[in-house]
């Protein structure tokens, strides 16, 4: 199996130290805070018997911790790494920096992915002697239990780094989606975002609450999207197939499309929905929350796995 190195060990970085060392790889974290490296493990175990109880793992999760080492050494990291996952601070100088770096040390044919989550790698692998072998792997949070990664090469990233990287994720058990060129904010944020337009403006304009609009998603169409993708639905929501839906409802979108003029999001209407967010769900519960989504995502995710695909 190949050696992981992770850059950085916050929440995203002990998450994916938790999804390669499930699958049999080698991992060393790596961090220059001395409290991240020193709570590393720690982090990624409380995952692991987390993913066990909820049946997403099967392996002893001391088992699966004994894979992974923590480190304030980057050299020592990336020693032998054949992958390296960077997931430092969100800024262009930051990226620059630390592939600098990695440029120095790693070796010949490491793959070095970046888990930006909007930068694209053209703009801080430039001037590096490796930047063909560096790419973006956009993980959507938290990887651990959320399999789907976005790969997105750079102009001069070689394909056959695309195709290894895509292999590594998959038999790590994500699901790699491979985005043809670079595209501001990639594909989940894009799809993301052109829903929180739409809703954003039908709030705004008081056709509906904020609250009724999570209804909508989580008790409508979210159902249907949590395995099954948007192409597939329309494709059998129609007696003829996707051609026969879009002659149906092509017009209706077309129209709606015409009224959507993009919008800024006013201090006005997030304050409406700040207020109508805070009253459902006070800050200090934010916690228990979070907590108890990823719970739930594990249930979901365990359940798919369990049940026919086909």
């Amino acid at each position: 199996m190949e050696k992981i190195a992770i850059i950085g060990a916050g929440l995203i970085g002990c998450a994916w130290a938790s999804v390669f060392a499930r699958a049999g790889h080698t991992v060393a974290l790596f961090d220059i805070d001395t409290n991240a490296v020193a709570s590393a493990r720690d982090t990624v175990k409380a995952s692991l018997v987390k993913q066990h109880a909820a049946g997403l793992i099967t392996e002893d999760p001391e088992t699966v911790l004994s894979r992974v080492s923590a480190t304030g050494s980057l050299e020592d990291a990336v020693r032998d790494a054949d992958f390296v996952q960077e997931n430092v601070r969100e800024t262009v100088d930051a990226k620059k920096e630390i592939y600098a770096k990695l440029d120095r040390l790693v070796g010949p044919r490491t793959l070095l992915a970046s888990s930006t989550s909007g930068i694209p790698a053209s703009a801080f692998t430039e001037g590096i002697a490796c930047r063909e072998r560096c790419f973006v792997g956009h993980p959507i949070n938290p990887p651990s239990v959320v399999p789907l990664v976005e790969l997105v090469p750079a102009p001069w990233t070689d394909p056959a780094v695309i195709e290894r990287a895509r292999a590594i994720y998959a038999r790590a058990g994500q699901v790699p989606i491979v985005v043809s060129r670079e595209i501001q904010g990639f594909i989940v944020n894009r799809l993301q975002g052109a829903l929180l337009a739409e809703a954003f403006r039908l709030v705004e304009d008081g056709y509906v609450s904020g609250a009724d609009i999570d209804k909508a998603v989580k008790d409508g169409l979210g159902l249907r999207w949590s395995f099954m993708g948007p192409m597939e639905t329309i494709d059998l929501n129609a007696p003829g197939g996707i051609r026969d839906y879009c002659a149906r409802y092509g017009p209706l979108y077309h129209d709606i499309a015409k009224q959507a003029a993009p919008r800024a999001w006013t201090d006005a209407l997030i304050g409406k929905l700040e207020q109508e967010r805070l009253a459902a769900l006070p800050a200090e519960q934010r916690p228990a929350r979070n907590a108890w989504r990823d719970q739930r995502l594990m249930n979901l995710v365990a359940h798919k796995r369990s049940a026919p695909q086909e």
